[in-house]
């Protein structure tokens, strides 16, 4: 079983176009396992004796944790692009949290803070190397910025928590955002 390929298909099917595999996600993104077995089966052969543990294993292998099963369903933590936005639960974030993008960016940052763009939430990671692999996806050489997180949610910004590394938010104005010396 090829965990990788299969974590990409069920993502995007969850995250993105879940219409494309006939699923109907619920307002906190969940759906039938049964649903995404028989969708996925559909979607290639490789996947023909694809089972709940496969989905499992997949989960538990991963080198982040992108995804959840509980009560016989199962759903994408993060990384929405899907109209309408999913129910998220707010929480109290760590002190500081961090985010990467690219150079181009920080002048409109720096005007409108971190706003969620394409997706349904402003993504933050707990820890700069995380920060840093999610902000070489967008540039070769990365900012860095750091969130002052919780003085953001003291003043009533929304937190959630996406995983043990990423957090999200609705979005985070600028003066929450240091800015690193070399970045203008």
């Amino acid at each position: 079983m090829n965990y990788c390929e299969l974590s990409k298909t069920l993502s995007h099917a969850l995250r993105h176009e879940p219409w494309l595999y006939e699923l109907e996600l619920d307002n906190e993104g969940w759906v039938e396992i049964k649903d995404v077995l028989a969708s996925l089966r559909r979607e290639s052969g490789s996947w023909a004796c694809l089972s709940s543990e496969d989905l499992a294993r997949m989960i538990t292998s991963a080198d982040k944790r992108r995804h959840e099963i509980r009560d016989g369903r199962i759903r994408a933590l993060y990384g929405h692009s899907i109209t309408g936005k999913l129910k998220k639960i707010r929480a109290n974030p760590p002190g500081t949290l961090f985010h990467g993008t690219s150079p181009e960016t920080l002048s409109l940052i720096h005007q409108k803070g971190l706003l969620p763009m394409n997706r349904q939430y402003v993504h933050c990671s707990t820890d700069f190397a995380t920060a840093q692999q999610v902000g070489q996806r967008k540039a070769k050489n990365p900012v860095i910025l750091v969130i002052q997180a919780i003085q953001a949610h003291n003043t009533g910004i929304s937190f959630y928590e996406g995983n043990a590394s990423v957090w999200l938010a609705d979005a985070i104005p600028p003066h929450f955002v240091d800015f690193p010396a070399s970045a203008g």
